[in-house]
Protein backbone atom coordinates (compact mmCIF):
# COMPACT_ATOMS: atom_id res chain seq x y z
CA UNK A 1 0.00 0.00 0.00
CA UNK A 2 1.42 3.73 -1.31
CA UNK A 3 2.89 5.66 2.25
CA UNK A 4 0.28 8.63 2.53
CA UNK A 5 2.34 11.77 1.74
CA UNK A 6 2.79 14.65 3.64
CA UNK A 7 3.58 18.23 2.43
CA UNK A 8 7.15 19.35 3.55
CA UNK A 9 7.73 22.55 4.12
CA UNK A 10 10.45 25.24 2.38
CA UNK A 11 10.40 27.78 0.73
CA UNK A 12 12.15 27.85 -3.10
CA UNK A 13 12.07 30.88 -2.23
CA UNK A 14 9.26 30.07 -0.41
CA UNK A 15 7.26 28.13 1.39
CA UNK A 16 4.23 26.32 0.23
CA UNK A 17 0.70 27.71 1.11
CA UNK A 18 -1.79 25.67 2.91
CA UNK A 19 -5.53 27.12 3.11
CA UNK A 20 -5.91 28.21 7.31
CA UNK A 21 -9.07 27.42 8.70
CA UNK A 22 -10.17 26.96 13.06
CA UNK A 23 -9.49 29.09 15.66
CA UNK A 24 -6.76 31.66 16.68
CA UNK A 25 -3.12 30.88 17.61
CA UNK A 26 -3.72 33.68 20.64
CA UNK A 27 -6.23 35.74 22.58
CA UNK A 28 -7.19 39.24 20.39
CA UNK A 29 -6.87 40.62 23.73
CA UNK A 30 -2.90 39.97 23.94
CA UNK A 31 -2.27 41.39 20.54
CA UNK A 32 -1.77 45.04 19.65
CA UNK A 33 -4.24 45.17 17.11
CA UNK A 34 -6.94 42.99 18.63
CA UNK A 35 -7.54 41.76 15.17
CA UNK A 36 -8.70 37.82 15.73
CA UNK A 37 -7.43 36.58 12.08
CA UNK A 38 -4.11 38.56 10.78
CA UNK A 39 -2.45 38.81 7.74
CA UNK A 40 1.03 40.19 7.81
CA UNK A 41 2.22 41.40 5.13
CA UNK A 42 5.82 42.78 4.14
CA UNK A 43 6.84 46.00 2.72
CA UNK A 44 10.00 46.03 1.58
CA UNK A 45 10.76 49.96 0.82
CA UNK A 46 10.67 53.37 2.87
CA UNK A 47 8.75 55.98 1.19
CA UNK A 48 7.27 59.33 2.06
CA UNK A 49 4.77 58.11 5.19
CA UNK A 50 5.23 54.45 4.40
CA UNK A 51 8.10 52.77 6.54
CA UNK A 52 9.35 49.34 5.50
CA UNK A 53 8.11 46.78 7.77
CA UNK A 54 5.23 43.92 8.13
CA UNK A 55 1.76 45.76 7.91
CA UNK A 56 -1.18 43.60 8.94
CA UNK A 57 -4.51 43.45 7.70
CA UNK A 58 -7.99 42.23 9.06
CA UNK A 59 -8.20 39.05 6.32
CA UNK A 60 -12.13 38.79 7.52
CA UNK A 61 -12.47 42.30 5.88
CA UNK A 62 -9.70 43.39 3.69
CA UNK A 63 -8.99 46.45 6.04
CA UNK A 64 -5.56 47.67 6.61
CA UNK A 65 -5.30 47.83 10.58
CA UNK A 66 -3.62 51.45 11.45
CA UNK A 67 -0.94 50.32 13.90
CA UNK A 68 2.60 50.98 12.75
CA UNK A 69 4.70 48.39 10.82
CA UNK A 70 6.54 45.46 12.76
CA UNK A 71 10.21 46.28 11.93
CA UNK A 72 11.82 43.85 10.50
CA UNK A 73 15.04 45.21 8.63
CA UNK A 74 15.49 47.51 5.65
CA UNK A 75 13.88 45.41 3.23
CA UNK A 76 11.28 42.36 4.44
CA UNK A 77 10.96 40.24 2.09
CA UNK A 78 10.08 36.39 2.14
CA UNK A 79 8.04 34.87 5.14
CA UNK A 80 7.88 32.01 7.32
CA UNK A 81 5.25 30.89 9.55
CA UNK A 82 6.29 28.35 12.25
CA UNK A 83 4.29 25.33 12.25
CA UNK A 84 2.36 25.99 15.95
CA UNK A 85 2.03 30.13 14.58
CA UNK A 86 3.78 31.17 17.41
CA UNK A 87 6.50 32.78 15.12
CA UNK A 88 6.58 34.73 11.70
CA UNK A 89 10.49 33.91 10.56
CA UNK A 90 11.11 36.77 7.95
CA UNK A 91 14.59 37.86 5.60
CA UNK A 92 14.99 41.19 4.67
CA UNK A 93 17.99 41.71 2.14
CA UNK A 94 17.58 42.78 -1.68
CA UNK A 95 20.96 41.38 -3.13
CA UNK A 96 22.72 44.74 -3.26
CA UNK A 97 26.26 46.10 -1.84
CA UNK A 98 25.24 47.25 1.61
CA UNK A 99 22.31 44.81 2.05
CA UNK A 100 21.41 44.56 5.73
CA UNK A 101 20.99 40.58 5.42
CA UNK A 102 18.83 40.52 8.83
CA UNK A 103 16.72 37.57 9.82
CA UNK A 104 14.05 37.91 11.85
CA UNK A 105 11.78 36.15 14.37
CA UNK A 106 8.42 37.96 14.88
CA UNK A 107 6.24 37.09 18.16
CA UNK A 108 2.75 36.95 16.22
CA UNK A 109 0.95 37.18 19.79
CA UNK A 110 3.14 40.24 20.40
CA UNK A 111 3.37 41.76 17.40
CA UNK A 112 6.68 42.34 17.62
CA UNK A 113 9.93 41.70 16.26
CA UNK A 114 11.61 39.39 19.36
CA UNK A 115 15.30 38.62 17.59
CA UNK A 116 17.43 40.29 14.91
CA UNK A 117 20.33 37.25 13.01
CA UNK A 118 22.51 39.15 10.82
CA UNK A 119 23.18 36.20 7.88
CA UNK A 120 26.61 35.93 5.89
CA UNK A 121 24.50 37.02 2.64
CA UNK A 122 20.95 36.30 0.79
CA UNK A 123 18.40 33.70 1.06
CA UNK A 124 15.79 32.40 -0.87
CA UNK A 125 15.16 29.52 1.68
CA UNK A 126 14.20 28.96 5.23
CA UNK A 127 11.85 26.43 7.26
CA UNK A 128 11.14 25.80 10.50
CA UNK A 129 11.35 22.44 12.58
CA UNK A 130 7.93 20.69 13.42
CA UNK A 131 8.55 21.25 16.91
CA UNK A 132 8.74 25.23 16.15
CA UNK A 133 12.03 25.35 17.98
CA UNK A 134 14.83 25.43 15.31
CA UNK A 135 14.83 27.38 11.83
CA UNK A 136 17.27 26.71 8.97
CA UNK A 137 18.39 28.75 6.72
CA UNK A 138 20.51 28.33 3.07
CA UNK A 139 22.81 30.97 2.69
CA UNK A 140 24.33 30.05 -1.01
CA UNK A 141 27.10 33.03 -0.46
CA UNK A 142 28.10 32.51 3.19
CA UNK A 143 31.56 32.36 3.93
CA UNK A 144 33.29 29.01 5.04
CA UNK A 145 37.38 29.32 5.79
CA UNK A 146 39.41 27.33 3.58
CA UNK A 147 36.66 26.52 1.36
CA UNK A 148 33.88 26.94 -1.15
CA UNK A 149 31.25 29.25 -0.41
CA UNK A 150 27.45 28.03 0.63
CA UNK A 151 26.50 27.10 4.39
CA UNK A 152 22.95 26.23 6.19
CA UNK A 153 22.94 27.80 9.08
CA UNK A 154 20.63 26.62 12.38
CA UNK A 155 18.97 29.48 14.89
CA UNK A 156 16.98 28.45 18.02
CA UNK A 157 13.74 30.28 17.47
CA UNK A 158 13.12 30.83 21.36
CA UNK A 159 16.62 33.18 22.09
CA UNK A 160 17.57 34.14 18.42
CA UNK A 161 21.01 32.19 19.09
CA UNK A 162 23.00 30.49 16.36
CA UNK A 163 22.96 26.85 16.97
CA UNK A 164 25.72 25.93 14.48
CA UNK A 165 26.25 26.12 10.67
CA UNK A 166 26.95 23.41 8.31
CA UNK A 167 28.88 24.19 5.36
CA UNK A 168 27.42 23.21 2.09
CA UNK A 169 28.67 24.61 -0.97
CA UNK A 170 26.46 26.99 -3.17
CA UNK A 171 23.06 25.71 -0.86
CA UNK A 172 19.94 26.85 -2.41
CA UNK A 173 17.48 25.55 -1.28
CA UNK A 174 15.63 23.50 1.42
CA UNK A 175 13.53 20.30 2.44
CA UNK A 176 12.69 19.10 5.86
CA UNK A 177 11.07 15.54 6.59
CA UNK A 178 7.90 15.38 9.11
CA UNK A 179 10.22 13.86 12.03
CA UNK A 180 12.73 16.60 11.88
CA UNK A 181 15.88 14.43 11.79
CA UNK A 182 16.62 14.47 8.21
CA UNK A 183 16.99 17.64 6.89
CA UNK A 184 18.54 18.02 2.77
CA UNK A 185 19.91 21.07 0.95
CA UNK A 186 20.01 21.41 -3.07
CA UNK A 187 23.11 23.62 -4.01
CA UNK A 188 23.29 24.96 -7.63
CA UNK A 189 24.80 23.30 -10.27
CA UNK A 190 25.13 20.27 -8.48
CA UNK A 191 23.31 16.35 -9.33
CA UNK A 192 23.90 15.46 -5.50
CA UNK A 193 21.89 16.35 -2.37
CA UNK A 194 23.18 16.94 0.97
CA UNK A 195 22.04 14.94 3.91
CA UNK A 196 22.01 16.61 6.92
CA UNK A 197 21.58 15.51 10.30
CA UNK A 198 19.86 18.51 12.55
CA UNK A 199 20.80 16.71 16.40
CA UNK A 200 24.05 17.05 15.43
CA UNK A 201 24.65 20.60 14.28
CA UNK A 202 26.91 22.35 16.57
CA UNK A 203 28.19 19.10 18.00
CA UNK A 204 31.59 18.84 17.53
CA UNK A 205 33.22 15.70 15.81
CA UNK A 206 29.79 14.35 15.02
CA UNK A 207 29.13 13.69 11.63
CA UNK A 208 26.39 16.21 10.35
CA UNK A 209 26.27 16.38 6.59
CA UNK A 210 26.34 12.91 3.75
CA UNK A 211 25.74 13.30 -0.19
CA UNK A 212 23.51 11.06 -1.81
CA UNK A 213 22.84 10.73 -5.71
CA UNK A 214 24.78 12.70 -8.47
CA UNK A 215 25.12 12.72 -12.17
CA UNK A 216 22.36 9.74 -13.34
CA UNK A 217 20.60 9.73 -10.28
CA UNK A 218 19.48 13.65 -9.77
CA UNK A 219 19.24 16.26 -12.63
CA UNK A 220 19.66 19.54 -10.75
CA UNK A 221 17.26 18.70 -7.54
CA UNK A 222 15.52 21.38 -6.20
CA UNK A 223 12.82 19.87 -4.11
CA UNK A 224 11.53 17.03 -1.96
CA UNK A 225 8.14 15.83 -0.79
CA UNK A 226 8.47 12.90 1.98
CA UNK A 227 5.74 10.32 2.57
CA UNK A 228 4.41 9.50 6.25
CA UNK A 229 7.02 7.38 7.49
CA UNK A 230 10.06 9.58 6.39
CA UNK A 231 11.53 6.40 4.52
CA UNK A 232 10.98 7.75 0.98
CA UNK A 233 10.73 11.36 -0.92
CA UNK A 234 9.67 12.27 -4.08
CA UNK A 235 12.31 14.52 -5.74
CA UNK A 236 12.04 17.32 -7.82
CA UNK A 237 15.12 17.64 -10.54
CA UNK A 238 14.89 20.83 -12.32
CA UNK A 239 17.11 19.53 -15.47
CA UNK A 240 17.63 22.22 -18.49
CA UNK A 241 15.91 24.97 -16.86
CA UNK A 242 18.70 24.89 -14.07
CA UNK A 243 21.66 23.99 -16.21
CA UNK A 244 21.12 20.55 -16.68
CA UNK A 245 19.59 18.05 -19.16
CA UNK A 246 16.13 16.55 -17.98
CA UNK A 247 13.45 17.55 -15.42
CA UNK A 248 12.05 14.61 -14.24
CA UNK A 249 10.42 13.33 -10.71
CA UNK A 250 12.48 10.45 -9.06
CA UNK A 251 11.07 8.51 -5.91
CA UNK A 252 13.84 7.48 -3.80
CA UNK A 253 14.91 5.22 -0.73
CA UNK A 254 16.77 7.35 2.30
CA UNK A 255 16.97 4.52 4.05
CA UNK A 256 18.77 1.92 1.39
CA UNK A 257 19.96 5.30 -0.63
CA UNK A 258 18.39 3.91 -3.77
CA UNK A 259 16.22 5.35 -6.74
CA UNK A 260 13.05 3.66 -6.72
CA UNK A 261 11.71 5.17 -10.02
CA UNK A 262 11.95 7.96 -12.08
CA UNK A 263 9.88 9.43 -14.74
CA UNK A 264 10.64 12.71 -17.14
CA UNK A 265 8.46 15.65 -16.16
CA UNK A 266 6.32 16.04 -19.41
CA UNK A 267 3.27 14.44 -21.32
CA UNK A 268 4.49 11.03 -22.63
CA UNK A 269 4.12 9.46 -25.60
CA UNK A 270 1.23 6.73 -25.35
CA UNK A 271 3.17 2.67 -24.76
CA UNK A 272 6.77 4.01 -24.93
CA UNK A 273 8.99 2.17 -22.11
CA UNK A 274 11.05 4.11 -21.05
CA UNK A 275 8.82 6.60 -21.38
CA UNK A 276 9.46 9.13 -24.35
CA UNK A 277 8.44 13.21 -24.19
CA UNK A 278 5.99 14.52 -26.94
CA UNK A 279 7.48 17.77 -26.15
CA UNK A 280 9.98 19.53 -23.77
CA UNK A 281 10.44 18.88 -20.12
CA UNK A 282 9.81 21.18 -17.42
CA UNK A 283 9.42 21.67 -13.46
CA UNK A 284 11.35 23.81 -11.33
CA UNK A 285 8.75 24.07 -8.85
CA UNK A 286 5.61 21.87 -7.37
CA UNK A 287 2.94 21.17 -4.68
CA UNK A 288 1.87 18.13 -3.51
CA UNK A 289 -1.81 17.39 -2.53
CA UNK A 290 -3.29 13.42 -1.44
CA UNK A 291 -1.35 11.46 -4.03
CA UNK A 292 -1.00 14.44 -6.83
CA UNK A 293 1.64 16.22 -8.13
CA UNK A 294 1.58 19.56 -9.54
CA UNK A 295 4.51 20.56 -10.87
CA UNK A 296 5.35 23.89 -13.53
CA UNK A 297 8.13 24.78 -15.54
CA UNK A 298 9.35 26.66 -18.22
CA UNK A 299 11.15 24.12 -21.38
CA UNK A 300 14.73 25.11 -22.01
CA UNK A 301 16.00 27.81 -23.88
CA UNK A 302 17.91 26.47 -27.60
CA UNK A 303 19.85 29.14 -28.99
CA UNK A 304 17.87 31.65 -27.00
CA UNK A 305 14.97 30.71 -28.15
CA UNK A 306 12.40 28.86 -25.59
CA UNK A 307 10.55 25.48 -27.42
CA UNK A 308 6.99 25.51 -25.92
CA UNK A 309 5.06 27.93 -27.75
CA UNK A 310 1.49 29.82 -26.02
CA UNK A 311 -0.35 27.10 -28.15
CA UNK A 312 -3.74 27.28 -27.38
CA UNK A 313 -4.17 30.81 -26.07
CA UNK A 314 -4.67 34.06 -27.38
CA UNK A 315 -1.12 36.35 -26.50
CA UNK A 316 1.70 38.28 -28.23
CA UNK A 317 3.85 36.46 -25.50
CA UNK A 318 6.29 33.69 -28.00
CA UNK A 319 7.41 32.07 -24.90
CA UNK A 320 5.25 30.22 -22.38
CA UNK A 321 5.53 27.51 -19.80
CA UNK A 322 3.82 23.76 -19.01
CA UNK A 323 1.93 22.67 -15.94
CA UNK A 324 2.01 18.50 -15.68
CA UNK A 325 -0.30 16.96 -13.24
CA UNK A 326 1.81 13.70 -12.09
CA UNK A 327 0.33 10.89 -10.30
CA UNK A 328 2.67 9.50 -7.19
CA UNK A 329 1.09 6.07 -6.89
CA UNK A 330 2.64 3.42 -8.39
CA UNK A 331 3.88 3.37 -11.11
CA UNK A 332 4.28 7.48 -11.28
CA UNK A 333 2.92 8.89 -13.82
CA UNK A 334 1.63 11.78 -16.30
CA UNK A 335 -1.99 12.43 -15.86
CA UNK A 336 -2.67 15.19 -18.60
CA UNK A 337 -2.43 13.84 -21.96
CA UNK A 338 -2.09 17.43 -23.42
CA UNK A 339 0.26 20.29 -22.56
CA UNK A 340 -1.19 22.48 -19.53
CA UNK A 341 0.27 25.94 -20.81
CA UNK A 342 0.92 28.49 -18.42
CA UNK A 343 3.32 31.83 -18.07
CA UNK A 344 6.77 31.01 -19.02
CA UNK A 345 9.55 32.29 -16.03
CA UNK A 346 11.26 30.61 -13.60
CA UNK A 347 7.77 29.37 -11.35
CA UNK A 348 8.36 29.46 -7.74
CA UNK A 349 4.90 29.58 -6.13
CA UNK A 350 2.26 27.80 -6.25
CA UNK A 351 -1.27 27.41 -3.86
CA UNK A 352 -4.57 25.80 -4.05
CA UNK A 353 -6.92 28.66 -3.57
CA UNK A 354 -10.73 27.82 -2.50
CA UNK A 355 -12.93 26.72 -5.38
CA UNK A 356 -10.57 24.15 -7.07
CA UNK A 357 -8.09 27.41 -8.33
CA UNK A 358 -4.82 26.28 -8.46
CA UNK A 359 -2.18 30.09 -8.34
CA UNK A 360 0.78 29.39 -9.61
CA UNK A 361 3.56 31.99 -9.73
CA UNK A 362 6.73 33.22 -11.73
CA UNK A 363 9.68 35.66 -11.56
CA UNK A 364 11.42 37.09 -15.19
CA UNK A 365 8.55 36.05 -17.40
CA UNK A 366 7.36 37.43 -20.13
CA UNK A 367 5.95 41.02 -19.91
CA UNK A 368 2.84 42.69 -21.81
CA UNK A 369 2.14 46.04 -20.70
CA UNK A 370 -0.74 47.98 -21.40
CA UNK A 371 0.36 50.64 -24.09
CA UNK A 372 -0.52 54.33 -23.85
CA UNK A 373 -3.27 55.05 -25.00
CA UNK A 374 -5.20 52.02 -24.49
CA UNK A 375 -6.92 50.74 -27.88
CA UNK A 376 -9.79 48.35 -26.76
CA UNK A 377 -9.08 44.67 -25.71
CA UNK A 378 -5.30 45.52 -25.21
CA UNK A 379 -3.56 42.36 -23.87
CA UNK A 380 -1.98 42.84 -19.92
CA UNK A 381 -0.06 39.85 -19.24
CA UNK A 382 2.63 39.07 -16.09
CA UNK A 383 3.80 36.21 -14.29
CA UNK A 384 0.45 34.50 -12.48
CA UNK A 385 -1.44 31.65 -13.85
CA UNK A 386 -4.60 30.09 -12.30
CA UNK A 387 -5.27 26.73 -13.62
CA UNK A 388 -9.30 25.23 -13.01
CA UNK A 389 -9.03 21.86 -11.01
CA UNK A 390 -12.64 21.92 -11.51
CA UNK A 391 -14.78 20.12 -13.80
CA UNK A 392 -17.22 23.12 -14.21
CA UNK A 393 -16.17 26.21 -15.77
CA UNK A 394 -14.92 29.07 -13.09
CA UNK A 395 -15.25 32.24 -14.50
CA UNK A 396 -13.42 32.38 -18.32
CA UNK A 397 -11.59 29.52 -17.42
CA UNK A 398 -12.92 25.68 -18.31
CA UNK A 399 -12.73 23.27 -16.38
CA UNK A 400 -9.11 21.96 -16.84
CA UNK A 401 -8.52 24.95 -18.24
CA UNK A 402 -5.84 28.16 -17.85
CA UNK A 403 -6.74 31.53 -17.13
CA UNK A 404 -4.30 34.42 -17.08
CA UNK A 405 -5.33 37.57 -15.59
CA UNK A 406 -4.66 40.89 -16.70
CA UNK A 407 -1.85 42.17 -14.08
CA UNK A 408 2.02 42.76 -14.33
CA UNK A 409 4.47 42.12 -12.57
CA UNK A 410 6.30 38.87 -10.80
CA UNK A 411 4.26 36.92 -8.31
CA UNK A 412 6.29 37.22 -5.06
CA UNK A 413 3.13 35.82 -2.73
CA UNK A 414 0.22 33.75 -2.13
CA UNK A 415 -1.99 33.37 0.55
CA UNK A 416 -5.44 31.47 0.72
CA UNK A 417 -7.73 32.80 2.96
CA UNK A 418 -9.89 30.82 5.15
CA UNK A 419 -12.09 32.73 7.27
CA UNK A 420 -14.07 35.61 6.23
CA UNK A 421 -16.71 38.05 7.83
CA UNK A 422 -20.23 38.50 7.51
CA UNK A 423 -21.08 40.38 3.80
CA UNK A 424 -17.45 39.59 2.21
CA UNK A 425 -17.01 37.09 -0.26
CA UNK A 426 -16.05 33.95 0.84
CA UNK A 427 -13.87 32.10 -1.45
CA UNK A 428 -10.53 34.46 -1.45
CA UNK A 429 -6.79 34.48 -2.03
CA UNK A 430 -4.28 37.61 -1.78
CA UNK A 431 -1.82 37.64 -4.68
CA UNK A 432 1.08 39.43 -4.49
CA UNK A 433 2.16 40.83 -7.80
CA UNK A 434 4.39 43.45 -9.19
CA UNK A 435 4.45 45.09 -5.56
CA UNK A 436 0.90 45.23 -4.95
CA UNK A 437 -1.65 43.04 -3.14
CA UNK A 438 -4.59 42.05 -5.12
CA UNK A 439 -7.56 39.78 -3.80
CA UNK A 440 -9.24 37.42 -6.16
CA UNK A 441 -12.66 36.02 -5.63
CA UNK A 442 -12.21 32.18 -6.95
CA UNK A 443 -15.56 31.65 -7.40
CA UNK A 444 -14.73 34.17 -10.76
CA UNK A 445 -10.90 34.21 -10.98
CA UNK A 446 -11.11 37.79 -11.14
CA UNK A 447 -10.34 40.73 -8.50
CA UNK A 448 -13.00 40.26 -5.46
CA UNK A 449 -15.56 43.09 -5.12
CA UNK A 450 -14.32 45.52 -2.22
CA UNK A 451 -17.11 47.46 -0.39
CA UNK A 452 -14.85 49.04 1.81
CA UNK A 453 -13.60 50.69 -2.13
CA UNK A 454 -15.96 49.91 -4.78
CA UNK A 455 -13.87 51.73 -6.98
CA UNK A 456 -11.12 49.87 -6.66
CA UNK A 457 -12.05 45.81 -6.84
CA UNK A 458 -9.73 43.62 -5.01
CA UNK A 459 -7.59 46.17 -3.38
CA UNK A 460 -6.97 47.40 0.33
CA UNK A 461 -7.95 50.35 1.32
CA UNK A 462 -5.09 52.96 2.10
CA UNK A 463 -2.55 50.24 1.15
CA UNK A 464 0.39 52.09 -0.36
CA UNK A 465 4.35 50.19 -0.51
CA UNK A 466 5.96 48.15 -2.47
CA UNK A 467 4.92 44.59 -0.84
CA UNK A 468 6.47 40.97 -1.80
CA UNK A 469 4.90 38.36 0.67
CA UNK A 470 1.52 37.49 2.97
CA UNK A 471 1.12 35.15 5.31
CA UNK A 472 -2.06 34.29 7.40
CA UNK A 473 -0.41 33.70 11.21
CA UNK A 474 -3.47 32.88 12.95
CA UNK A 475 -5.23 29.16 13.03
Amino acid sequence: MRKALFFVFFLLPASLVLLSCGGSSAPPSTRTSGIPYRAFITNNVSAGTASAGIFIVNAQTDVRVFTAPISAGQNPGMMVLTPNHSQTLVFSGNGLLGSDNQFSIINNAGESNAFQIPLGGMTESFLASPDSSTAYVAVPTGSVVNGPQGVVDAIAIGNGSVIGQVAVPSAHYLALDNSGNRLLAFSDNSDSIAVITPSNIGIIGAPVVTYVGGPGIFDRPVQAFFTSDDSTAYIVSCGAECGGTQASVQEFNFITNTLIASIPSCVSVPNTNPVQCSGPAAGSFALVSGSTMYLAGTPPYVGGVPQQACTGQKTAATSCGLLNIINLSTPMSVTNTAPIVITDGYHNRMAIGPNGQLFIGARTCTEITEPVPTPPGAEVRGCLSIYNLLMTAVGSAPPGGVLIPPANGDVTGLQPIGRRGSGMAQQVIYVVQGGSVNIYDTTIDALEYNPNDDKNPGQISNFVGQFYDVKTVDF
